[in-house]
């Protein structure tokens, strides 16, 4: 499996804070099942900016620490980017990058307040050549009361990332309800752990697969953490499936408020 979100690059964002947090973190992934982890650090303006050239070092020294340890794993270097105009700057002056430097960006939105530039912003990216990616929309509370908000974001041209923990309530119930939607919907194109601290998400990643498993069956899974992330990292194009609109029962829109 490829991770497709973590923050266990050290040092540089809220995530890992040291080289030897990284080395179990990614111990940790290799025990639950990844074989390739996708380094996507914060990169957020005035607050997390590594630039491209100092996370390459980072990421060569934790390469020989796997090699030192003989922990056989690929390490691919990205960003998860704040949603910002100048996405396309920040990529092209090497202060943040793409996944593994292919087409493909991640970003995230504000959590509470949708952006009135959103489709400016996302028009700007495609038409440079970039396809985005949106991290864990689950998570964002306009999207809770506006979950077809993923459907249009997709048929503009957006592909969508969603994390393993919000299948088992890792954010609440309204992001739990969310993604469930998401799934059946074919609304999610990547899934993976963002993970942050030793101890947490991948220790929890057996009973997750297990009930992914079940919920949208072992082929749906594979492509989620297997088929669509390795087209990325080749920098290929990936089948988009049709989104269906989400519809919430009366139940669920009280659990959604």
């Amino acid at each position: 499996m490829i991770d497709f979100h973590t923050h266990i690059l050290p040092n540089v964002d809220d995530g890992a804070k040291s080289t030897q947090e990284a080395l179990e973190l990614l111990k940790e992934a290799k025990k639950t099942g990844f074989d390739t982890v996708i380094l996507t650090s914060h990169y957020i303006q005035n607050h997390f900016e590594v630039n491209v050239k100092d996370r390459t070092k980072l990421l060569e020294s934790i390469k020989a620490m796997l090699k030192e340890n003989k922990i056989n794993m690929d390490l691919v270097l990205g960003n998860e980017m704040y949603f910002s105009d100048l996405i396309n700057e920040f990529i092209k002056s090497c202060d943040a990058c793409s996944i593994n430097n292919t087409k493909y960006v991640l970003f995230e939105l504000p959590f509470n307040i949708k952006p009135n530039n959103l489709y400016d912003v996302i028009y700007s990216m495609l038409q440079n050549k970039f396809i985005p990616i949106l991290a864990h929309p689950e998570r964002y509370s306009f999207v809770w009361k506006n979950p077809n908000l993923v459907k249009d974001l997709i048929e503009k041209g957006v592909l969508i990332q969603s994390n393993f923990g919000s299948f088992i309530g890792q954010y609440g119930k309204k992001a739990q309800i969310l993604v469930k939607k998401l799934l059946k919907n074919d609304m999610i194109h990547f899934l993976g752990t963002d993970a942050h601290r030793i101890g947490t998400i991948y220790s929890q990643m057996p009973e997750i697969l297990s009930k992914l498993k079940k919920y949208i069956g072992k082929e749906k899974l594979e492509l989620l953490t297997e088929t669509n992330p390795r087209l990325v990292l080749e920098n290929k194009d990936i089948e988009v499936l049709e989104p269906k609109e989400i519809k919430i029962s009366l139940i669920e829109k009280i659990y959604m408020r």
